[in-house]
């Protein structure tokens, strides 16, 4: 974690943080403005954040995207929170959240959320978790289950209980390296009505025992309540996710009340 607090200790590359925090999916220009040092400097503050994966990039046309991850926050505070606290302090992830963009301008191809890990695991042994309903519950936000038809159209379900969260239709499915389905929620009639919509999983071997993992959440048709409900799930799913493939063993997470 010493590269992660070392890109902390900087006040500039706290700042570029902030202001993804504020807009998500900026470009370089936009993250220049009103600072004190050059646009080389700025590329290396930079450069700097993405080798700590504290934020990610994708190219989308001619332009470099900057994305903020929360992943590596998370983990911090996962590490020290305990779990009669984690109650008390998720406020903590949600300094790291990707806020939601707003009055953004850029092209509607460009992704929504992203998100990125490296995991202590194969992309098989991943894979494995991700694509067995039975252990969903280990590492799912709220402890979902889920039902899925595991091949291309099939219908993919998440519940609490008996009540479905979230549903959608398989994509594609690339053992043990893509799996994308749609993403229609349905825990409040105000995400409700909003269109389907992505949810891409990638996983790319790094030596013999890892993986990188991606997770793009994106193709919302705009500004959506489902877009900005996202944020606060995903992460905490991803961590936990990270700590079954590595450990063998669940980190559960208290769910909070939820709404009638």
């Amino acid at each position: 974690m010493d590269d992660i607090f070392n890109a902390l200790a900087h006040p500039i590359r706290r700042d570029l943080l902030d202001r993804l925090r504020e807009r998500d999916g900026q470009t370089l220009g936009e993250l220049e403005r009103d600072q004190p040092v050059t646009r080389f400097g700025v590329m290396k503050h930079l450069g700097v954040l993405e080798s700590a994966h504290l934020i990610v990039t994708r190219k989308v046309g001619r332009e470099k995207l900057h994305y903020l991850n929360p992943l590596p926050i998370q983990q911090v505070a996962d590490r020290w929170v305990s779990r009669f606290a984690a109650p008390f302090a998720r406020t903590l992830s949600d300094l790291a959240t990707a806020a939601e963009t707003r009055d953004r301008t850029m092209s509607a191809a460009a992704p929504k959320h992203v998100w990125e890990m490296y995991i202590r695991a194969t992309p098989e042994a991943v894979w494995s978790i991700l694509t067995d309903d039975e252990k969903t519950p280990l590492w799912q936000h709220f402890n979902m289950t889920s039902k899925t038809e595991w091949t291309e159209g099939g219908a993919i379900t998440f519940l609490v209980g008996d009540r479905p969260m979230i549903v959608g239709k398989v994509v594609a499915i690339e053992p043990p390296r893509r799996f994308v389905h749609t993403f229609s929620a349905q825990w409040s009639p105000d995400v409700a009505v909003d269109p389907a919509s992505r949810v891409t999983w990638t996983l790319e071997p790094v030596g013999d025992k890892a993986c990188k993992l991606t997770l793009t959440h994106d193709d919302f048709g705009g500004e959506t309540a489902t877009s900005k409900a996202i944020t606060g799930g995903w992460p905490e799913a991803l961590s936990r996710l990270k700590t079954l493939a590595e450990t063998g063993e669940p980190f559960h997470m208290p769910p909070p009340a939820m709404a009638g």
